[in-house]
């Protein structure tokens, strides 16, 4: 068995403090890619920057304090690579992928963008740079007899069924038409060819959400938001045998407004 999860930690020094040592600590993950790190590598505590039993890789944002990505591995890869080949995007803190034996692990943060501002556009340059990027590291894994999950938080809702208030965040950033179509691409066999892990496993399902917005009661009421995916290569994704959101038992229990996306696979 293969087990990986996703987490967006919403700064990571502050996820420690709430309880991420402890998860990480009682995980059974053999790969945990995080995104919104917002730290150097100096900055975290030991325990957070090399906990015992794991290999750690680091890729902070040029940007003090803003995006990050991590990645948490039982062994050392056999590569490891941050970034996708972009000038505009590469020191910005949101990809870093290892090579492991027969699969590749790789986290991912896309931009969250904010409709009719340069923030979107940003968002849209750097989905334009990595849905060719993702079709270059699939074609390039299966020569190596390697399949790839890309993990991480997509800030793209797909379907009605990924957000609980769908009709009220139509031209909201995250489920614009053109976002939505964007990803449809990414999981068209003829063309992305990844497959979203959690929604095969559970076609019919609301959510399972996995960010929840700080305000009012919306992760007592589940008024979330499914945008932290597993996508993986087709080969991957039919090995999956389960994936479920780890959820929080209580509001005050959360170390994030995200929660753990996890997946098992059988390889």
């Amino acid at each position: 068995m293969f087990t990986v999860t996703s987490a967006n930690v919403n700064g990571l020094r502050a996820a420690a403090k709430k309880g991420f040592v402890e998860w990480l600590a009682g995980t059974s993950a053999d790969a945990v890619c995080l995104q919104e790190v917002r730290a150097e590598e100096a900055q975290l505590p030991e325990e957070v920057r090399a906990p015992e039993g794991w290999f750690t890789a680091h890729a902070p944002a040029a940007a003090k304090g803003r995006a990050g990505v991590s990645l948490y591995l039982r062994r050392e890869p056999d590569a490891l690579r941050v970034g996708f080949g972009s000038s505009e995007f590469d020191g910005s803190g949101r990809y870093i992928e290892a090579d492991l034996s027969g699969v590749t692990v790789a986290s991912l943060y896309l931009p969250s963008g904010e409709a009719e501002t340069e923030k979107q556009d940003e968002k849209y340059r750097f989905m334009g740079e990595f849905l060719p990027y993702l079709k270059e590291l699939r074609v390039r894994a299966a020569a190596d007899g390697r399949e790839v999950v890309v993990c991480g938080d997509w800030n793209i809702a797909h379907r009605e069924a990924d957000l609980k208030n769908w009709k009220a965040n139509r031209k909201s950033a995250g489920f614009l038409p053109e976002e939505r179509e964007w990803l449809t691409r990414v999981l068209d066999e003829t063309d992305g060819g990844y497959v979203d892990v959690v929604r095969a496993l559970h076609p019919d399902q609301e959510g399972p959400y996995s960010w929840w917005s700080y305000r009012g009661r919306a992760f007592d009421n589940d008024t979330g938001w499914r945008i932290d995916y597993q996508m993986a290569t087709a080969g991957l994704a039919a090995k999956a045998v389960k994936a479920y959101v780890e959820r929080a038992a209580t509001h005050a229990e959360r170390w994030s407004d995200h929660a753990p996306v996890t997946a098992v696979y059988e390889l």
